[in-house]
């Protein structure tokens, strides 16, 4: 809080501060100027009050509660620290006070009192009145270091903004009503139509009421105002994301793209629409600089791709398996199975040799059936047993040798079952 400017000109709201059922709730200090009436209780860290105020609820103080002469208090006093009670206070309630009592004269208590510490009865100059008194006469010497000390230790100005109710104020559950410009700070939540010569709502606040204003109001993003707003002669500004469950009515206004206004809109001078920054804007360009880039690395690419791709479909073709169409693949296939039944050299044979492989299986087939008969007619067992050795040790030398040669001989491969002949 500055010295250099009235500390009760306009009516400050700090961040946080919510209107709850019957009381004003806040973190920071409360500062109520000179006969104003307040409809509702007052919870803080110090309450202070100027002369003939009036609440209708409760007082609770965290930390030190002053009350000025002729103050009315509709409640309870309680306060965690000391109390200082000037002139002619009434209170309908109780005074609890955790330390020291400084109490004037003709203090009327319904309830009593209760006090831990000292309690001393005298006529104390009222508060305020001694602040600023002490306040001027130490700017008067030129002493202006230690005056915003002495503001810094009574007001805590360090850790938050005090909420500051200006002179002559009329607070109820239905309006705010001062004759100074209003501020509300962030993620607060009020109760009632709130009039003054100037508004300013902070982001995320959510008022129940309507607004209205001699000069400017100006509604942050992420904020919800659940009435009308209203200006004489001013501006109204409405940010982002806020959103307006009422009427506009103004001079001028100013819409920012994203905000939403669920009633009509009424501006008798211009009405302006504010287009944010958009960083897509620009995407288009990027992206079809991004595809050209991509087209003519692909052409760069092509001609090495291409026979890569050849050498892969050429390389793929052989590990697909033909399909079998004549005799000679049908050989073929056997010789992979068995090759001892078929010779290697079968494959490399030459259209006439195909043309005649009918007749030569039908020979083979022809031999092979004789075979068969003429092994139905071996005699005995024993002298089958006896030929098994020889039959084997001549079929090893014709193996190594048509392994050795590479090539073989048909009537050679038809040694082995030959082997078994029939004894004289």
């Amino acid at each position: 809080m500055s010295l250099r400017s009235d500390p009760l000109a306009a009516l400050v709201v700090p961040d946080g501060t919510t209107v709850e059922e019957h009381a004003i709730v806040t973190e920071t200090d409360v500062i109520v100027g000179a006969q104003s009436e307040i409809a509702l209780g007052v919870r803080g860290r110090n309450v202070i009050a100027g002369e003939r105020v009036t609440i209708a609820g409760d007082v609770e103080a965290e930390a030190d509660c002053r009350l000025d002469t002729w103050c009315e208090i509709g409640g309870n006093v309680l306060a965690g620290a000391d109390a200082y009670i000037g002139e002619r206070v009434t209170i309908d309630g109780q005074l609890v006070v955790a330390g020291d009592l400084d109490i004037g004269d003709d203090v009327t208590i319904e309830e009593g009192f209760d006090a831990n510490g000292w309690i001393v009865i005298r006529n104390p100059v009222p508060t305020l009145v001694f602040l600023f008194t002490y306040l001027t006469h130490l700017l008067h010497i030129g002493e202006e270091d230690m005056a915003e000390d002495v503001v810094a230790e009574v007001f805590d100005e360090e850790e938050a903004e005090p909420l500051v109710i200006p002179r002559n104020a009329d607070v109820t559950d239905d309006a705010w009503r001062v004759s100074t410009p209003a501020e509300v700070g962030a993620d607060c939540r009020l109760h009632g139509n709130l009039r003054a010569a100037s508004i300013t709502v902070d982001e995320r606040s959510e008022v129940f009421g309507s607004l209205r204003a001699r000069e400017s109001i100006v509604v942050e993003s992420e904020t919800t105002v659940h009435g009308d707003v209203t200006t004489r002669g001013g501006a109204v500004e409405v940010a982002a994301d806020a959103r307006i469950r009422g009427d506009i009515a103004c001079e001028q206004l100013r819409l920012h793209e994203g905000a939403v206004v669920e009633g009509a809109m009424r501006a008798r001078g211009e009405m302006t629409i504010v287009r944010e920054e958009n960083p897509l804007a620009i995407a288009p360009e990027s992206d079809t600089e991004t595809a050209t880039g991509a087209s003519e690395a692909a052409e760069d690419r092509s001609p090495s791709t291409e026979p890569g791709a050849d050498a892969e479909v050429e390389a793929s073709e052989p590990d697909e398996p033909a399909e079998p169409t004549d005799g000679a693949d049908r050989t073929d296939l056997i010789q992979a199975i068995e090759p001892i039944d078929a010779p290697t050299a079968s494959t490399e044979r030459t259209a006439d040799e195909e043309e005649s492989e009918p007749s030569n299986e039908d020979e083979s087939a022809a031999t092979d059936h004789g075979e068969a008969n003429a092994a139905d007619e071996e005699p005995s067992e024993p002298v089958i047993r006896e030929a098994e050795p020889e039959a084997s040790e001549s079929a090893e030398p014709a193996a190594d040798d048509s392994e050795g040669s590479g090539t073989s001989d048909p009537e050679a491969s038809e040694e082995p079952k030959g082997s078994f002949t029939p004894p004289e």
